[in-house]
């Protein structure tokens, strides 16, 4: 069995293979069919869960996961969220969350311009292709915590579902 990942984003396929070393997991490109910054829990789920059915509808037999990274207001405060899905040869859906913090004022008023969360943290940083490496998680806790790390997680998280219904 292998597992296909709905995304080429290297934090995202190595938080797979650290949970699942013994199965092959391969990334690839699908569409979130979501906003390409998502905006809410409910929305970064169904991205999640878009990408994992994608991958599992292309790839019958084997695993479909799919990891989104999003934002969601609480009052007037923006934190981030990250969810992730699992969809199995069966068609059963998995899904979690993960980490959340709050994110700065100045990474909010970026967003409300309809910047992407990598665009505005590359911008604020200085630095090139944030998400690809530790993300806005590594950057607000001080590399404690990176995005890949916290995608670990998420896929534990699958797993463990996934792996209590076989």
């Amino acid at each position: 069995m292998k597992i296909y990942v709905g995304s080429q984003n290297p934090t995202k396929i190595e938080s797979v293979k650290s949970v699942f070393p013994e199965m092959e997991v391969i990334g690839m490109e699908v569409e979130s069919k979501v906003a390409a910054q998502p905006f809410s829990d409910e929305e970064t789920l169904e991205g999640a869960i878009n990408r994992a059915r994608e991958c599992a509808s292309q790839n019958k037999a084997h695993i479909g996961i799919g990891l989104e990274g999003g934002v969601m207001e609480i009052e007037d405060d923006l934190y981030l969220c990250n969810w992730g899905a699992l969809v199995d040869g069966k068609e059963n859906v998995y899904t979690a969350s993960g980490a959340r913090i709050l994110l700065p004022d100045e990474i909010k008023a970026g967003l409300e311009k309809g910047k992407e969360l990598g665009e505005v943290m590359d911008e604020f940083t200085d630095k090139h292709d944030v998400r690809k490496n530790e993300g806005a998680i590594g950057i607000f806790t001080n590399g404690v915590i990176h995005r890949e790390e916290m995608f670990t997680h998420v896929v534990k998280l699958l797993k463990g579902q996934w792996s209590y219904d076989q």
